[in-house]
């Protein structure tokens, strides 16, 4: 692991290994802190698509259900290519993270977190407000115990990166079939494979942060990887999320 880089024999030692300790500490929190401003910012924006006519018609074509609710019917450019940016935006930070100063990555960041909340205010024209918020705090819940199982485990889940990226990939193709040819079925098999696959990803992505700053100890790297981590474990809640929706949501009709 990666608090155990060091070898602890020696006063030294002992001071090197208290000082990545303290360090590691200050460095998850500054990652939860951004996650959580991440998913703030996510909720206002979606707040404010779901409340506010002006912006709602900004992104969305609007028609009513037969139960007499407004919910999007379409959506036009501006929509597109907010639902579509944030991919953009990831793989732009993918390629140029070691050239990209703090200042960009952050604004990348946060510009993915805020595009976002156009994608999450689909679930409030769907589900009951009540449903949302009982599956949000279910989500924070899971969320809090699978990362601090992947902060304090001593099992190397390395080998579980491989199994859980395997299966992303394959929940995005079965969700791609699933979208030409609709299924009952796959769609409750895509939602079970997609709370299982992003639960397991929030532990093993908590427990590559930790291996990351070992590496980017004492370096300018380390807000780079402070983002970085933020934006992995934001996207694995999210995900969680969605797909618990699936199970806990009610819909308004």
């Amino acid at each position: 692991m990666a608090n155990q880089n060091f070898n602890t024999f020696g006063r030294g030692a002992v001071a090197d290994q208290a000082s990545f300790d303290v360090g590691l500490r200050q460095h998850m929190i500054r990652v939860y802190n951004y996650m959580a401003s991440g998913l703030a910012l996510s909720g206002v924006v979606a707040f404010l698509i779901y409340n506010f006519e002006p912006v709602r018609n900004l992104f969305f074509v609007m028609g009513m259900t037969p139960g007499g609710h407004i919910i999007p019917v379409g959506m036009n450019l501006l929509g597109w290519v907010a639902v579509f940016a944030p991919l953009g935006l990831l793989l732009l930070m993918g390629f140029r993270a070691a050239t990209m100063s703090v200042g960009a990555i952050q604004g990348v960041y946060w510009a993915v977190t805020a595009l976002m909340g156009v994608s999450l205010s689909l679930v409030l024209f769907r589900y009951t407000g009540a449903s949302v918020a009982r599956t949000f705090f279910v989500t924070a819940a899971a969320f809090g115990g699978l990362s601090l199982y992947g902060y304090t485990t001593k099992t190397d889940l390395s080998a579980f990166g491989k199994f859980l990226f395997m299966g992303l990939i394959g929940i995005i193709l079965a969700g791609l079939v699933n979208m030409i040819w609709p299924s009952g079925t796959m769609t409750f098999i895509i939602s079970v494979a997609g709370v299982l696959i992003f639960s397991g990803l929030i532990a093993y992505d908590t427990q590559k942060i930790k291996e990351q700053y070992a590496d980017a100890w004492g370096s300018e790297m380390a807000e780079k990887v402070a983002i970085f981590g933020a934006l992995s474990l934001y996207l694995d809640f999210v995900n969680l999320f969605q797909f618990l929706m699936s199970f806990m949501g009610q819909s308004r009709d």
